[in-house]
């Protein structure tokens, strides 16, 4: 007859250890993951405010013009009265330049510490100006 040799109690010491160990690391991993997104979510919806932000500028700017304006010489003064403005945005830049068919274009630009400049152009024709 075979015998069968159980294995002493002590060989499987530290497994429970190891397993919780193991659960633990995954565990922590998949917090890391969800904080790295959670920093994505933020950084996204800070760009997306200031996109809009950076729209309603230019559209406020280009009402006023449609608003104000009667004559080519009032036009031509939002060009060259205007020059850059600064705007609430960090590092943000409103400039207006006009052309000889009287298409205004609005720019403005802003950029956040440590990444690339960005721009937001608005274009609109003025019509009725005598």
């Amino acid at each position: 007859m075979k015998s069968y040799r159980m294995k002493s109690p002590q060989s499987q010491e530290g497994a429970v250890l190891i397993e919780a160990m193991i659960a633990l690391l995954i565990f922590s991993l998949g917090v890391l993951a969800l904080a790295g997104l959670q920093m994505a979510m933020i950084k996204n919806t800070d760009d997306a405010r200031y996109r809009a932000e950076a729209t309603f500028i230019a559209q406020e700017k280009l009402g006023q013009i449609w608003a104000n304006t009667g004559s080519q010489a009032a036009l031509a003064g939002y060009a060259t009265a205007a020059g850059p403005e600064n705007i609430n945005l960090p590092n943000g830049l409103r400039t207006v330049a006009i052309d000889g068919n009287q298409v205004v274009t609005v720019t403005v630009t802003w950029q956040l510490p440590g990444q690339d400049q960005h721009n937001y152009v608005a274009q609109a024709r003025v019509e009725g100006i005598y």
